[in-house]
């Protein structure tokens, strides 16, 4: 079993930036996947960021330039810097983790607003 627990979401202006981190916890492989989603409502979830035990990163089109994901292997912890947040960026964003499945995060609300 992994455990996944998000933080760092809330409330911003447009323009404005969050940094969203997750700690997994539990039967950890070293190699693996951890990447974040969201999804906004009405929508389907979509992945935000990948990045792989190398480092290794993969975006949405629509984050690139904006948005930068890292990892801390030894923390076993991701990171999503979230930079010029759009209105567009508001949605529950969910971490996750795959090494041989997939397991993911209660969520944490990401509201960009004036």
């Amino acid at each position: 079993q992994v455990q996944l627990v998000e933080s760092g979401g809330g409330l911003v202006q447009p323009g404005g930036s969050l940094r969203l981190s997750c700690a997994a916890s539990g039967s950890i492989f070293s190699i693996n996947i951890m990447g974040w989603y969201r999804q906004a409502p009405g929508k389907e979830r979509e992945l935000v960021a990948s990045i792989n035990s190398r480092g290794s990163t993969n975006y949405a089109d629509s984050v690139k330039g904006r948005f930068t994901i890292s990892r801390d292997n030894a923390k076993n912890t991701v990171y999503l810097q979230m930079n010029s947040l759009k209105p567009e960026d508001t949605a529950v964003y969910y971490c996750s983790y795959f090494a041989t499945r997939y397991y993911w995060g209660q969520g944490t609300q990401v509201t960009v607003s004036s």
